[in-house]
């Protein structure tokens, strides 16, 4: 009896950090699929965890009440967790397919209530049934704390290191769920000469094991389907990445690529937009010699850049080493960059191009920033003057950068915020936009310590848009689109145009509010 109230005592505490871990791995995947999802990973990864230590104290308050049957009230609630953590992500993804805007922000806070409060009930419950077994109250409850404390690490690194990236939202969600069960499953199997009824409990954990299963086999399947609804046209490539979700799609000629739900460039006016976020810098510069692009990913700019027979090196800064892959191996994006990335002559590092900037010692001619939009606080820190003006100090005297700064009509304060920000460095900036079918007007921003003389620059390689005589008018923005702080028709509140920076990343919460309509 002795060895068996040890064995029992024993595997509370490893229970307690594996439900721990289980807990850490829903909640930091609440706060990925709110970023995904519904965008600003800060503003949703905070929210999560918010609602989830609410739950966690509201769980632990109810506990109060739970004074007898803790065995069978602490199953239950693994069953709970394990059936509604387990169906979470798959849930998230049909509601924001199928349903009005706003109820998957709702259903997300609901569930992460949820779990944490579920969560929060499990701990003083398993300390009551090991000072039941015969640890002293003191000893029990130091001990589960520390597998919880303990677990939660571990929770956080598995899920960053070996769930997201291995198995996805879908899955890590199915996954985990089984874990809670099993945990569930082992206490009835170890207490079962305690419990009434073993057998309807061990009935139910199976029909719920069976369910997961399910969900693990076949519910990324049907998670496609749903995410299907929210792109225009049939995907044809998924995966998930380390930093991001990557979708491509095609219907006819047209390809598009997106990351976390936002489209980075379709195969129908593409060159549109690449021509004027490489040729005008191209032609600014008086050399070519040494290229640099942050971003770009997909290796189009790159290509655009290989037309200029003087260039020598060009190093592509990405992040997301999977992009890159994808753009050297999947056919309709090597159609489009033409193997670019595969030349002799580019250099890819897979780097924060923050951090990139910071280490190296290397100057270029031409610097293009072709990075996604600052919907979040990792992106908004590439759109600071910090930022510019590290970008700055790696530019030749004679030569020149180009940064796509989003829409002036979508989000015409953004824009002009990030005009603003490049000119607070001490470049001298000319502001250029166009018209791209896919995204709408989009505008760019060169910086450039010479004099900028549009009316001087010239396309002299082969292009399917640009020409020399259009580039001036590429300058000129209407009343509803220029600076307000220059036209005060049109909107645009004047006061807020100050120079985005680390201190006073203002530029979230216009992006957000400048695209909450669109």
């Amino acid at each position: 009896m002795e060895q068996q109230a040890v064995r029992q005592s024993n595997f509370i505490y490893w229970a307690s950090g594996i439900v721990s871990i289980c807990g850490i791995v829903f909640e930091v995947l609440f706060g990925a699929l709110g970023s995904y999802i519904l965008g600003d990973g800060v503003k949703q990864y905070t929210l999560v965890i918010s609602f989830f230590l609410t739950g966690m104290g509201i769980g632990a308050s109810i506990s109060e009440k739970v004074m007898k049957h803790l065995l069978i009230a602490f199953v239950y609630i693994e069953f709970l967790v394990a059936l509604i953590g387990g169906f979470s992500s798959f849930a998230m993804f049909g509601i924001t397919a199928f349903s009005p805007d706003g109820s998957d922000a709702l259903f997300l806070y609901i569930i992460t209530l949820t779990v944490g409060g579920l969560t929060g009930l499990e701990l003083p419950i398993l300390i009551r049934k090991a000072n039941e077994i015969g640890v002293t109250l003191n000893r029990s409850t130091a001990r589960v704390l520390f597998s919880d404390y303990a677990g939660g690490l571990i929770g956080g690194l598995l899920f960053v290191f070996f769930l997201r990236p291995a198995l996805g939202m879908v899955k890590s969600a199915f996954f985990v769920g089984c874990i809670n069960l099993l945990v569930a499953l082992v206490v009835l199997w170890l207490f079962r000469k305690e419990i009434s009824r073993i057998t309807v409990h061990f009935l139910v954990g199976g029909v719920i094991l069976v369910a997961l299963l399910l969900g693990f086999l076949f519910g990324e399947e049907m998670a496609f389907t749903f995410e299907q609804k929210l792109y225009q046209d049939p995907i044809i490539h998924m995966e998930e990445s380390q930093y991001q979700k990557i979708i491509l799609t095609k219907d006819g000629n047209d390809t598009r690529l997106y990351l976390n739900g936002g489209l980075q460039l379709s195969s129908i006016d593409e060159y549109r937009y690449h021509e004027v976020l490489v040729h005008p810098a191209m032609a600014q510069a008086d050399k070519h010699q040494s290229v640099l692009i942050l971003g770009g990913g997909d290796g189009i700019a790159a290509k655009e850049v290989l037309k200029y027979q003087d260039v020598e090196n060009i190093t592509l800064v990405d992040l997301d080493p999977a992009v890159v892959e994808l753009a050297e191996q999947e056919p309709h994006l090597l159609e489009l960059n033409q193997g670019s990335l595969q030349n002799e002559k580019v250099d890819i590092i897979h780097q924060d191009a923050f951090q990139f900037l910071e280490n190296t010692d290397r100057w270029f001619d031409v610097i293009l920033v072709d990075l996604p939009d600052p919907n979040d606080e990792s992106l908004n820190k590439l759109y600071t003057k910090e930022f510019y003006s590290l970008v700055r100090n790696h530019l030749r005297p004679e030569g020149s950068l180009m940064v796509q700064a989003t829409s002036p009509v979508f989000a015409r304060d953004v824009y002009w915020t990030i005009s603003e920000t490049i000119a607070a460095t001490g470049l001298n900036i000319e502001n250029f936009h166009v018209d791209v079918p896919s995204f709408g007007n989009w505008g760019f921003v060169m910086g450039s310590r010479q004099e900028i003389h549009v009316n001087d620059l010239g396309i002299n390689v082969p292009v399917r848009f640009l020409t020399t005589d259009m580039l001036p008018g590429l300058t000129e923005f209407g009343k509803d689109e220029g600076n307000p702080m220059e036209a005060m028709e049109g909107g645009g509140d004047t006061s807020e145009l100050q120079p985005n920076t680390l201190i006073d990343p203002n530029l979230i919460q216009k992006y957000e509010r400048a695209w909450e309509n669109y």
